[in-house]
């Protein structure tokens, strides 16, 4: 296991480099080039201006989320191998510098959705919640407009102005697209892109849908065991692999999360762990890391991905906002460094466990 943290780049972050490499255990960083909108080329020289200030900082760049795909590709629009061959030729800077990882999702129009974006818990703490009676009540225009107007002035990952400014449209874009199309365009995405993948060992890190479920009547197609399965066969290749996200797989309590580890032994190229608190269903906040906290067995997990042998990056994901932080919601320094450690301490113990 490789403990790192999210970085979000120079002027997008509220937390420095400076500030990671004080976290005991972390060497390495998950980043991306968060100005470069879906479809445009990432170039070699961009990647190599990025590499340095990370490492000038002590740290290095151990995968990517995201570089993110562009509308006509999940679509399956008559332009699409045009993004495709973006997408192959940003590989390629990344591969040529060294990057071998890089987690994506497959998610329409909206990436990750939460109804609240600082929900008070009892301890003062705010965490990011949802309630799916509210995306219910409302429209997707409204649901956008309430998100930014609540991320705290940064621009959240997943909610890009310059996109989703045109929700009306894209979802008439998307109006004949079935959980069946998304899933055809998916493999067509992957069979392009395996030639590049496997030059450069490539490992692609999909993300699970979060929520695991349709969302404004949105298909879903990576939700659970099955279809991650599904998703794994039909490009039956090591670079297509999967990001094993805890808290988008867990927000259905019916996803056994060890279980569907243990499914896909050998593919899960990149981990996010994290706890939520299920109050009923399809209602949920985040959690602190700590198993105690939420609704997640985290020593089990942990234990889990031990015992697959698991010796990927790992990042604490979603944290509290606590001490007064003015943050992402969800990306601040405090709760996820007690995150990182929390999580370093239960490798120690099932590795020491397990070695007597």
């Amino acid at each position: 296991m490789e403990m790192t943290l999210r970085w979000y780049g120079p002027g997008f972050d509220s937390v420095t480099l400076e500030q990671i490499r004080q976290i005991s255990g972390v060497n390495g960083v998950i980043t991306t080039l968060y100005d470069l909108p879906a479809g445009e080329e990432w170039t070699r020289e961009r990647v190599k201006d990025l590499k340095k200030i990370v490492e000038k900082a002590g740290l290095k760049i151990s995968g990517i989320e995201s570089v993110n795909i562009h509308d006509a590709i999940k679509i399956g629009s008559s332009d699409r191998d045009k993004y495709i061959e973006n997408y192959i030729k940003s590989l390629s800077a990344l591969g040529e510098e060294d990057i071998h990882m890089v987690c994506y999702n497959f998610m329409p129009i909206f990436d990750w959705t939460r109804t609240d974006l600082a929900k008070m818990r009892p301890d003062g703490s705010t965490v990011l919640a949802y309630d799916q009676k509210v995306v219910d009540s409302i429209d997707p225009q409204t649901f956008f407009n309430n998100t930014t107007d609540n991320s705290n002035g940064f621009v959240m990952p997943g909610w890009e102005p310059e996109r989703l400014s045109k929700v009306k449209e894209l979802f008439e874009a998307y109006k004949d697209v079935t959980a069946e199309k998304l899933f055809e365009n998916l493999v067509y995405f992957l069979k392009a892109i395996g030639p590049v993948c496997e030059k450069y060992d490539m490992k692609m890190a999909i993300h699970p849908d979060d929520p695991a479920w349709p969302v404004f009547g949105l298909p879903r197609i990576i939700t659970g065991k099955e279809s991650i399965l599904k998703m794994l066969k039909a490009v039956d290749k090591e670079y297509n692999g999967l990001t094993f996200c805890m808290g988008s797989l867990g927000t259905n309590p019916k996803n056994n999360l060890p279980e569907i580890m243990r499914a896909c032994k050998g593919r899960i190229h990149f981990a996010h762990v994290r706890n939520l608190h299920h109050f009923a269903p399809g209602v949920f906040e985040e959690a602190a890391h700590l198993s105690s906290d939420g609704s997640f067995d985290m020593y089990e997990a942990v234990k889990t991905l031990y015992e697959i042998g698991f010796e990927g990056p790992v990042r604490p994901d979603h944290g509290r906002t606590i001490w007064g932080e003015k943050c992402m919601p969800g990306y601040g320094l405090y709760d996820r460094a007690l995150g990182a450690m929390y999580i370093q301490g239960l490798w120690e113990a099932v590795e020491k466990s397990q070695k007597k």
